[in-house]
């Protein structure tokens, strides 16, 4: 590996080793039978792999290569550089060997599954690989196993990982000198990609799926209405809402804003993007940013998911992408009719059929290896559980077993590579209708001719509406109205979810059914359904299990709407205006209550207030600092604080029935509900308990929201603007509060990898992001923190996307890896 850097002079020096690197990597690409030698030849005269990689400021990567398996090693080495331990570690997940290194009995970091506890999450990970699933979607043609770019990127991945690794000392204390960093493989890189796949579905039940025991011997139970309360199943009521809850977007620590504005509303007709991801701070879900090139062949910047070869959000010369946390349900359960006296086998049809059991084998740090059996059907594997709310009790006469059509998709990645390779929103469609392999987003998208996109192109199983009512059980009748949860007969073959003629994979819904927003004014999501994508163009007639329509939105998404159209209306768009909106942190649920919250406080007999205790609070001293509240969660706004701890327990207690005034109503669905009801038992309970958590944790009740909401780096506090769901706030942040540390003490999710996007007509993109918590976790890096300071103070980075903006670079750094062999 050659790194070369240094003073002025030897600066000028290194820009024209660069270009001339640049030029002959161009002239490869554009003559590759002449035999022409890119830098990264020179380096690897052994045959391995190679690529360039130059580093601009705050870290970020601009790879260039001349093929698809140098791509994917500069990328490999890249991620790993600044990743390594997160990386390492979802490793250690993927291959089900969390306990032989950690322990069984400790906690994942819930990256890559929702389980509990690591031997659950070993004993999940490790069925799939010994399972052969990985395998056999990597030996199936496209488009059901890989492209042939994305298996060489893959390849190219694993060996730069491995490279850099052989190369390298590793100072990140979470992993330096740890024995489970290992080097891996292609299918490793496969399995980690298949886990993201399932994270909406299997991943969310995986307790429930290792824990799926049959019932032990005994009587079988007498026969009831299959699913009913005398069944001894679920209660269908409480099953509904908790079905509701676990598929409610907003609950989720993945989520996001997204718009696109049409060259109708901008300054020049060209597309806008604003994209603002909300993801995890810490831990395998983070993003990473690089820009990748293959002269002739591919050019795009943005980021990626770690362990991820390609970039999965971001722009070229002529498009711009962001995506949001879809509203569909990527599962569907099925109830089995057993056969009497043998719970490990159940009808089709009358005929019976045999549970397989696939034992598994987890190795356990200090103790003897654990062997568990997990049960799978035609349907997927028996589950007992979906989430802590939804028991699905095996007996013997019933179980439930769990579709997770993504459980065999592989072609997320091949995805975000045609993404990255469309030139237009109508490639960006095409690129989605072709590849099918978004699991559980949408895709919001702009491009330079000024055309916008909304769509749900989503791996759902193929539910309709008649499906549903002909198939469901009892269960299914409360679950699937409430959250799109089908819950269908497995007794029945009729009940099979069949094939659309235009899905490239068995019990899907096809492209062709997905709802899809196209060159409107503009194009907006924030985790509700695709019904109000556009408000003044509702999206309707797709069947439930994409979504609802005719429903209250989330706080955040109607604020989002309300911004977004009112830019919309005034036209003349800019980035700048992009940039305006995603630091405005305006608090929707602010406008809506902090009046009528700081009268309700005025009205109080004596300015005192009941709290949960009972004890009297003198909470007189809240009211004008309500009533004063600027009503935006900036870092220096005072009130802000205050209103949020308000509004928390307020909307925690207190349904919206009893919350508002005036009710939702779909012929008015942005402003409602509205007024709040002062006389709501909950409003002085709410103020009562947080004037008197403020005063116990000597905040004052007018601090500025940045001294009690922050991250540290480095020793130092950086206040953190922004704010939680309840609020509504487009630049969401959420974090656990923390008295004894300071209030809000870190960011567990929220805004993440922000970008925003428009041409002026170079071949440059106008392009202007932050990756909010950095681009690298270890500590002993320079680009641990640069980024999250830079968001404190609500800055931004210049993309260097073009030749003569990466050479420019005063930061600029080349780095040639290369395999070593």
């Amino acid at each position: 590996m050659h790194a070369l850097h240094g003073p002025p002079r030897a600066r000028r020096l290194l820009r024209r080793l660069a270009v001339a690197g640049a030029a002959l990597l161009a002239a490869t690409a554009a003559a590759p039978q002449a035999g022409a030698a890119g830098p990264e030849d020179s380096s690897a005269r052994g045959g391995g792999l190679s690529a360039v990689i130059r580093y601009t400021e705050n870290g970020i990567p601009h790879i260039w290569a001349r093929d698809y398996a140098r791509l994917g090693f500069g990328t490999g080495w890249a991620q790993a550089a600044d990743q390594v331990c997160v990386l390492a570690d979802g490793f250690v997940t993927v291959s089900g060997e969390r306990s032989r290194w950690f322990g069984p009995d400790a906690a994942t970091d819930y990256s890559l599954s929702s389980a509990s506890r690591n031997l659950s999450s070993d004993l999940y990970f490790k069925g799939v690989r010994e399972s052969g699933t990985v395998e056999r979607l990597l030996a199936a043609p496209a488009p059901a196993g890989p492209s042939g770019p994305l298996r060489e990127l893959m390849r190219g991945w694993a060996a730069g990982y491995d490279a850099w690794l052989a190369q390298n000392r590793i100072t990140d204390p979470a992993c330096a000198g740890a024995a489970w960093v290992r080097p891996v493989t292609a299918t490793d890189v496969a399995a980690r990609a298949l886990a993201v796949s399932v994270l909406g579905g299997q991943g969310r039940a995986v307790d429930g799926i290792t824990a799926a025991l049959p019932p032990g011997p005994g009587p079988a139970a007498p026969a009831a209405v299959p699913g009913g309360p005398d069944a001894g199943g679920p209660d269908p009521g409480a099953a509904a809402e908790a079905a509701r809850r676990l598929f409610d977007t907003s609950r989720y620590d993945m989520g996001s804003n997204a718009v696109a504005f049409a060259g109708s509303t901008t300054a020049n007709g060209r597309g806008l993007l604003l994209g603002n991801p909300h993801y995890p701070w810490q831990g395998g879900r983070r993003f990473w940013q690089a820009q990748q090139t293959i002269p002739g062949e591919l050019n795009v910047s943005g980021a990626s998911l770690l362990g991820t070869p390609v970039v999965n959000i971001g722009f070229t010369e002529k498009v711009a992408w962001s995506h949001t946390v879809a509203t569909g349900t990527p599962v569907s359960v099925h109830r089995l009719s057993l056969v009497p006296g043998d719970p490990t086998a159940y009808l089709v049809d009358g005929k019976p059929e045999r549970m397989t059991e696939r034992r598994v084998t987890v190795e356990v740090a200090g103790g003897a290896p654990v062997t568990r059996g997990q049960w799978w059907t035609r349907y997927g594997p028996v589950v007992t559980a979906l989430g802590p709310g939804l028991p699905l009790p095996w007996t013997g006469a019933e179980a439930y077993a769990l579709n997770d059509p993504n459980a065999v998709n592989l072609r997320g990645s091949d995805t975000a590579l045609a993404l990255a390779r469309a030139g237009s929103v109508a490639g960006i469609q095409d690129a989605l209708r072709r590849t099918q392999g978004l699991p559980w987003v949408n895709t919001v998208a702009a491009d330079s001719a000024g055309g916008t996109l909304f769509t749900q192109s989503q791996v759902l199983p193929r539910i309709t509406d008649e499906l549903a009512a002909r198939c469901s059980t009892p269960l299914g009748r409360a679950t699937y109205p409430a959250s799109g949860l089908a819950v269908l007969d497995g007794s029945r073959g009729d009940c099979a979810l069949g094939s659309d003629p235009d899905a490239v994979q068995p019990g899907v819904f096809g492209p062709g059914r997905a709802p899809v927003l196209r060159d409107a004014p503009y194009a907006e999501n924030s985790n509700d359904s695709a019904w109000l994508a556009n408000a003044d163009r509702p999206l309707t007639g797709y069947e439930r299990v994409w979504g609802d329509v005719s429903a209250p939105r989330s706080t955040r998404t109607r604020g989002a709407l309300e911004d977004v159209s009112a830019m919309a209306a005034r036209g003349r768009l800019t980035v700048g205006d992009l940039q305006r909106q995603q630091y405005a942190d305006r608090v929707p649920a602010g406008d809506l209550a902090a009046a009528d919250a700081a009268r309700a406080c005025a009205e109080l007999p004596g300015g005192s207030a009941t709290g949960s205790d009972g004890g009297a609070v003198d909470v007189s001293a809240a009211c004008g600092v309500l009533a004063g509240w600027d009503r935006t969660a900036d870092s220096t706004s005072r009130g802000a604080l205050l209103f949020d701890r308000f509004w928390r327990r307020l909307t925690a207690s207190t349904p919206a029935r009893e919350l508002w005034l005036v009710p939702f109503s779909a012929a008015d669905p942005v402003r409602t509900p509205r007024t709040l009801n002062r006389a709501a038992p909950g409003v002085g309970r709410a103020l009562a308990d947080t004037v008197a958590e403020l005063r116990a944790a000597g905040i004052a009740l007018d601090a500025p929201l940045g001294e009690h909401q922050f991250v540290v780096r480095d020793g130092r506090r950086l206040p953190v603007g922004g704010g939680t769901e309840a609020l509504g706030v487009w630049n969401k942040i959420e974090a656990p509060w923390n008295a004894a540390a300071g209030g809000y003490a870190e960011v567990v999710h929220g805004s993440s990898h922000i970008q925003a996007v428009g041409w002026d007509g170079s071949r440059c993109p106008v392009a202007r992001t932050v990756l909010t918590y950095s681009q690298s976790a270890d500590p002993t890096s320079p680009f641990h923190a640069d980024q999250t300071r830079l968001f404190s103070r609500e800055r931004w980075v210049t993309s260097r996307f073009c030749e003569r903006d990466v050479l420019a670079s005063p930061a600029l750094r080349v780095v040639v890896p290369s395999e070593r062999r």
